[in-house]
């Protein structure tokens, strides 16, 4: 069977299948779009006809409200559609709670779209799965050897050795439930208070079946106290007390750059590294691999006449 190289390009909108007519987390609003996860940079407002899962419907009504989209198609995994010609699965990607890989059958050939996943265990999320397909397309954000994910319940537990009250940045979405979860199981001597912007989030993940553990609202009384807090604010928020006094900052990421200073990591990522992409690959033994959302120039030179690896951005 054939590989058909333009089965998916980047035009103005975004990453767009023409033998289906439509897109792939669309950069702009388009007339039909496929979301693979909540997080804003795949699932922006204003879409016609959306379709993804349960979980990512609710982020994205929570998030956008009344401009969330037209028509949602709410998908279950591993029950296949179709989209035009493309018979479409959508397989668990591991990132967040609801996010979905995207397998593509055209023709007899298997294209698997990673969107972003993970490959590390989360209890606030279903694991990843995997599937063969004759092309992966996998995101790059992290495809390079210097770049290896330290082990999340090591970093999580450096929070015991900080007897202080804790600020802690994290993106509200995703990786604050995840922070909750792992510091109610590893530093459970640890009491988590959450900014109010992320309690209606925490609140669709207890209704979906993923409560991430006890935690409670902020309240500034609370902090004047040094009773060993940790004190969950997303990134905006993390910025504007740049000069808070009585608590030690920190910010969970796989971002260097977005560490508050190399004595005070928290190296904490929802992204796969390069070891990881080694995994999926053996795991869904492709014959190409297209890359995107980063740098694939690594994975060309790793794999060398191996497997193909085209870079489609």
């Amino acid at each position: 069977m054939n590989i058909k190289e333009d089965f998916i390009c980047f035009d103005a909108n975004g990453l767009y299948c023409k033998y289906g007519n439509f897109y792939l987390d669309p950069k702009l609003p388009v007339p039909l779009s496929v979301v693979t996860h909540a997080h804003a940079d795949h699932a922006i407002s204003g879409n016609n006809e959306i379709f993804c899962t349960e979980a990512t419907h609710a982020f994205m009504k929570l998030r956008y409200g009344k401009n969330a989209g037209k028509v949602f198609n709410i998908i279950t995994y591993n029950a296949p559609f179709t989209i035009g010609d493309v018979l479409i699965t959508f397989v668990s990607a591991g990132h967040m709670l609801g996010s979905a890989q995207i397998l593509m059958e055209y023709e007899g050939v298997k294209y698997l779209y990673t969107g972003d996943y993970k490959i590390q265990a989360d209890g606030t999320c279903e694991p990843i799965e995997w599937v063969k397909a004759d092309v992966l397309i996998t995101e790059s954000t992290f495809a390079d050897p210097a770049v290896q994910h330290p082990d999340p319940v090591a970093e999580i537990k450096k929070l015991n050795d900080i007897k202080s009250n804790i600020l802690l940045g994290a993106y509200g979405l995703g990786k604050s439930q995840r922070l909750i979860r792992m510091i109610n199981e590893y530093a459970p001597q640890k009491k988590i208070l959450v900014h109010h912007r992320i309690m209606p989030i925490n609140v669709i993940y207890e209704k979906m079946g993923y409560p991430p553990g006890k935690y409670q609202m902020y309240g500034r009384k609370l902090m004047k106290e040094q009773d060993e807090f940790v004190y969950i604010v997303p990134p905006f928020t993390f910025d504007s007390y740049i000069k808070a006094t009585g608590v030690k900052r920190l910010f969970a990421s796989g971002w260097k750059n977005l560490q508050v200073n190399n004595q005070d990591t928290l190296f904490i990522s929802d992204h796969v590294d390069w070891h990881d992409i080694l995994q999926a690959v053996a795991a869904v033994e492709p014959r190409q691999i297209w890359t995107l959302h980063g740098n694939g120039t690594h994975l060309k030179k790793h794999f060398g006449n191996d497997i193909f690896v085209k870079i489609l951005n």
